[in-house]
């Protein structure tokens, strides 16, 4: 039997591997951020040069929110479907979470011409209702966190960095800081 956690460290540290690798400069599936042919598609060389390079410092700490972000998204899922079966996002997610990625699904489907979020409803929750669904549902976390709150400080704290960034702000370095120590302490507590 496996102990709560085995498998979602398996796919962490398979995802923490594939960052490390497209860090490196691995190159093909994943090509880097801002390489030359990305660069000319969106027309960056006639940009501000200071917003740009503010931009490619945040671009860091987006990809590692963004990875944190979908790596919660993924307990969660993986979690309630293991515990639920199929329909564990009808049966142990609240309406108004639901109704919110409901209307924000509907609205991408409004815009065939654009790539969508995902297929699951759970790419189209905010955030921070990552935290509600868990708070719902915490007998089935209990094995992974301390405490709901302390699940709610993690995603609270990077949401605010994330919130800034995905806003075109700048964070400072402490801001930077703060991020990656709560990223780890939240792997470290799952068992990643």
């Amino acid at each position: 039997m496996t102990q709560p956690g085995e498998p979602y460290e398996f796919v962490f540290r398979a995802l923490l591997t594939e960052q490390a690798l497209d860090s490196a400069g691995r190159r093909g599936r994943h090509s880097g951020l801002f390489d030359h042919d990305l660069e000319a598609a969106v027309s960056l060389d006639l940009l501000n040069e200071h917003f740009v390079a503010n931009a490619r410092r945040m671009a860091v700490v987006y990809t590692a929110v963004a990875a944190f972000e979908n790596m919660v998204r993924d307990l969660v899922s993986g979690v309630l479907l293991e515990a639920y079966g199929e329909n564990w996002w009808q049966t142990r997610v609240s309406e108004r979470v639901r109704r919110r990625a409901e209307g924000r699904r509907e609205d991408e489907q409004k815009h065939r011409f654009h790539k969508q979020r995902g297929e699951a409803p759970i790419y189209y929750s905010e955030f921070g209702d990552l935290i509600n669904i868990i708070r719902a549902n915490w007998s089935d976390f209990e094995a992974f966190f301390p405490t709901p709150e302390w699940a709610a400080s993690i995603v609270e704290a990077v949401e605010r960095s994330r919130n800034v960034i995905m806003h075109s702000g700048t964070l400072d370095a402490e801001d930077v800081a703060r991020v990656g120590i709560h990223i780890r302490d939240w792997i470290k507590q799952v068992g990643a």
